[in-house]
This record gives C-alpha cells, sequence and structure tokens, in this order.
C-alpha cells in the first residue's frame, strides 16, 4: 500500500471515463473510481487528497504528449496513471514498432519526475467483432514492447487483457470500443489490486449467466453497429476529424475529491 497524496490519470477515453456515465451525464469511470477510493476507501482516508485527470477522449499518443505530459510534469503528483496508443492500434495502419519507441519515451519522462506510475496492456479482443478482432495480434505485439518499457523504467502494469470478464462482450457499450460501468468498476479493482491496495470486492468474479441471443438479432445488431458506430467513425477518419475535437480534460487541476467528484457506491 503506498502513501499517496495527488493521483494523475492521463490518457483518452478509456481514463476519461466513457460509458460510465454519472446522473448529470458526466463520466465517472474507473481512473475516478480509484481517486474516489484512495481518498475515502482502504484502511482509512487520506485528508487532502488531490486528483487531476487530463485524459480526453479520441487522443493518439502525441496528442497526450505534447497537451497532457507537460501538464502532469508541472503538478509533480505522487501517483500517476498513463494509458496512451489504444487510439494509434486502431487506425487503419499502425507501425507498432515506432508506437512503441514513442511510448517509451514518454513513459520515461513520466518516471523521471519521481512519480510512482502504472501502465496498462491492451485488451484482448479475440470475442469482439471481426473487424475488431483482427486488431488482437496488433495489440497483443504493443503488449509486450509496453511491458519491457514498464520494467526499463520501474512502473507497474495492470493487466486488462488476463481479465476474464472484459472479454465478455456485455462488457462493452453499445460502440464496442468502451466499457460499461460494472466494467470500469473491475478495472478500478484490478487497479487497486496491483497498487496494493485493500478492496473487499474481487473483480474475477464472473459475470452472471445469460441466454445467447438468437443469431437473427445478432446479426441485426451487427448491421446497427455498423451503421451507427463503425461507419461514422472510418467517415471521421477519411474527413481528418477526431473524436476528442473541442473536448477539454475534465479535472485539469489537482484539487480535492470535493471539487467536481463525490464518493459514490
Amino acid at each position: 500500500m503506498g502513501t499517496w497524496n495527488s493521483f494523475v490519470a492521463i490518457g483518452d477515453s478509456f481514463t476519461e471515463g466513457l460509458d460510465d456515465w454519472r446522473s448529470d451525464g458526466s463520466p465517472r469511470g474507473w481512473a475516478d473510481r480509484v481517486a474516489e477510493h484512495l481518498a475515502y476507501g482502504g484502511p482509512g482516508p487520506r485528508p487532502g487528497f488531490r486528483y487531476a485527470n487530463l485524459a480526453v477522449r479520441g487522443k493518439l499518443l502525441d496528442q497526450i504528449v505534447e497537451d497532457q505530459l507537460p501538464v502532469a510534469e508541472r503538478l509533480r503528483p505522487d501517483l500517476v496513471a498513463f494509458c496512451a496508443g489504444g487510439n494509434d492500434l486502431i487506425r487503419f495502419s499502425c507501425d507498432v514498432d515506432d508506437l512503441a519507441r514513442r511510448f517509451d519515451a514518454a513513459l520515461g519522462r513520466i518516471a523521471a519526475t519521481g512519480a510512482d506510475v502504472f501502465v496498462f496492456t491492451g485488451f484482448d479482443l479475440g470475442r469482439m467483432h471481426p473487424l475488431i478482432a483482427r486488431l488482437r495480434g496488433r495489440v497483443a505485439c504493443f503488449n509486450e514492447f509496453m511491458r519491457v518499457s514498464a520494467e526499463r523504467h520501474g512502473s507497474r502494469v495492470v493487466d486488462l487483457w488476463g481479465m476474464a470478464p472484459l472479454a465478455d462482450p456485455r462488457a462493452w457499450g453499445p460502440d464496442r470500443l468502451h466499457l460499461r460501468p460494472d466494467a470500469h468498476r473491475r478495472v478500478a479493482l484490478r487497479v487497486l489490486e496491483t497498487l496494493g491496495e485493500p478492496v473487499t470486492e474481487d473483480w474475477r468474479v464472473p459475470l452472471p449467466d445469460g441466454a445467447r441471443a438468437p443469431w437473427r438479432d445478432r446479426q441485426l445488431d451487427d448491421l446497427r453497429w455498423m451503421r451507427e458506430f463503425a461507419m461514422p467513425f472510418v467517415r471521421k477518419r477519411i474527413q481528418g476529424r477526431n473524436t476528442g475535437d473541442g473536448f477539454l480534460p475534465k479535472r485539469p487541476e489537482l484539487l480535492p475529491l470535493d471539487h467536481g467528484v463525490a464518493p459514490q457506491g
């Protein structure tokens, strides 16, 4: 268990918290859940604990390095979550070796601040839609590069690939790219476990058994996904538009949790 009094989360939509919505329509996500536990949970509260979340949906690794990393270097937190590269991996083409080199350089900069740093492997996409599952080998390759980089810089690794509940399609939202609330809860538990923080729940508990949807319903759902999510995503890429255009970080400064994030169950 660490003695962290400040936590900064860097990344994209996964770290911002899409599709884990609060009642006011703002994203919560695993990072807010981890911050809430560090501030209010465990063996006792941490008075004065501060949290910033710099993540913005749709951002590529180089954008995260340019926009978010300097802020984290300025804030000098005790603990940093660094998750980047996922949006690069799902682009039409990706040089995984070059991406890994740039990731390593960024991680080196974060580690040089003296913070405790943790990073994430990519998800196992094997049970997703065939168009998404085709990226499985690319993600697995980047995972291995990332593990080497984490060892080089003394960072912890949160293994999302090995989280069996996240391989269930029910863990994913309608766009099949963002986690539902229960999946964000499980990721938060996995992070806390990796950090050595005491928790009372187990992320390994299987999802409840459910009847498999009829074949026709599955095909209709695939068509809906193609029409409502996949094709608009491709269209944006062709037009040079990004998902995160116009969005700003939800917590750009290190502040106590009562400034914008309240403890929830």
